[in-house]
Order: structure tokens, then sequence, then C-alpha cells
């Protein structure tokens, strides 16, 4: 329940005070975004099977998260940021997508 209400007090926050995100770091955020739902969508898949840790959960996520921006700050400096920040995404797409097919799975028995 409180992450339900903090979750709804962070969207009313952003809505209101419409935060800007610093052009140097823009390149980041979706990377970010998409590494966070990937932690968040292992949370459920954990919880479902009965095996989610909360420390594991907060290690995971932010450690996905930083690991993400890691490698698509290593591509901008290397010359080949589109293409790690593709490569980022594609893979923790997968990840994504097996996540809430076993979500799925467990909820639809199918």
């Amino acid at each position: 329940m409180i992450a339900v209400l903090a979750l709804i007090v962070g969207v009313v926050a952003g809505v209101l005070l419409e935060p800007t995100v610093p052009l140097a770091l823009q390149p980041y955020l979706p990377i970010a975004v998409v590494a966070a739902l990937d932690a968040v969508f292992g949370g459920v898949r954990a919880k479902l099977d009965g095996i989610f840790d909360d420390k594991q959960f907060v290690i995971s996520f932010i450690s996905n998260v930083l690991v993400a921006a890691l490698i698509v700050y290593l591509g901008d400096k290397l010359g080949v940021g589109p293409q790690l920040s593709t490569g980022v995404v594609v893979v923790l797409g997968v990840r994504i997508f097996g996540n809430v097919a076993a979500i799925r799975r467990h909820l639809f028995r199918a």
C-alpha cells in the first residue's frame, strides 16, 4: 500500500512541478527507465513465485540503472552511443518480455 501511495504522490508531483532533465542527462533517461522497468517486472515475477526479497530488489533496481547508464556513457565516449543504447534496450526488452510472459503464465495459468 505504501508503494502505491508513493507512486501516486510521485506522479502527481511530476505533473504539477513539470521537472526538466538537464540536456547532458537526456540520453540516459530512456535507458534508465527501461532498466528500472526490468527490475520492477522482475520483482513482480519474484513476488508471484514466492521468492521476493526487498533487499535484492533494491540492489537489482539500482544496479540495473547504473550499469545501463554506464554502458551508454561509455558508448558515448567511444563514439558508438546510439548502437550501445539500442543494444541495452534490446537486452532489457527481452528480459522484460520474459518476465511479463512468466507473470502471465502465473496469473492465467497459460
